[in-house]
């Protein structure tokens, strides 16, 4: 095992390391018990990865795997790959929607938006159902304090009051620390005007039949604005 001992004079100073007026030459600067080499033109380009050798034992070296692979991962997951839990606490692999068109949203049952997104949401859910579009609800308490209630308080308005029958999930939040996991990943693949952050009640996020997200919308975009992008997604 290589030792990670470290020592004061194992290290270069900051200004070696990134120096931006010396073009075309390779970077290469110390770290406790390492050497970093990136055998590359420009230190800000790592798409080749880069390679560690100790200096203790010069025989041993390590090479990172290309940055573009480990970025190339992430983006290939995709919705389908989790696991979340429906408003009645049970689990629900979301690749039982592979092949359909979801429209992923943050509901709240006491926003001044309320009213007219489930409205819309429903009848486009009942209009397209059957050609394979889900949407998919998932309650959240963070904005202005509006989705108070308990799961089943939230069921039995959302399907008392607007006759709702997509699928409604868990309470989740979708901002902070406690982000629900599929919230971070479709903030990380559709960034917006305030960066990752859901903004209010009813942001929505157009998934394709591979999983894929495709469109963000902010609050104030209607379900109805949405139609036409749901119809080329849905023909495709």
């Amino acid at each position: 095992m290589v030792s990670m001992t470290t020592s004061s004079s194992s290290y270069a100073p900051f200004s070696t390391v990134f120096n931006s007026s010396r073009p075309n030459s390779s970077a290469t600067f110390l770290v406790p018990s390492f050497k970093f080499s990136t055998g590359i033109s420009n230190f800000a380009n790592l798409s080749n990865g880069f390679s560690l050798k100790s200096p203790i034992n010069p025989g041993f070296l390590f090479k990172s795997r290309p940055f573009t692979v480990q970025a190339r991962a992430a983006a290939e997951k995709t919705v389908h790959d989790f696991t979340v839990k429906d408003i009645d606490g049970k689990d629900v692999a979301l690749n039982k929607f592979k092949g359909k068109v979801m429209l992923i949203v943050n509901v709240a049952s006491r926003c001044g938006l309320t009213s007219s997104n489930y409205s819309e949401l429903s009848h486009l859910y009942e209009k397209y159902k059957s050609q394979g579009f889900e949407i998919l609800a998932f309650p959240c308490n963070q904005f202005g304090f509006q989705e108070p209630g308990s799961n089943s308080e939230i069921k039995q308005f959302a399907c008392t009051r607007f006759k709702a029958e997509f699928p409604i999930f868990d309470k989740v939040d979708v901002n902070g620390p406690s982000t629900a996991p599929i919230y971070e990943f479709l903030k990380s693949n559709a960034g917006g005007f305030l960066g990752g952050l859901i903004k209010w009640n009813f942001e929505k996020f157009l998934i394709d039949k591979k999983g894929k997200v495709v469109e963000r919308y902010p609050p104030t975009t209607s379900p109805f604005q949405i139609e036409k992008d749901i119809q080329k997604l849905l023909a495709a």
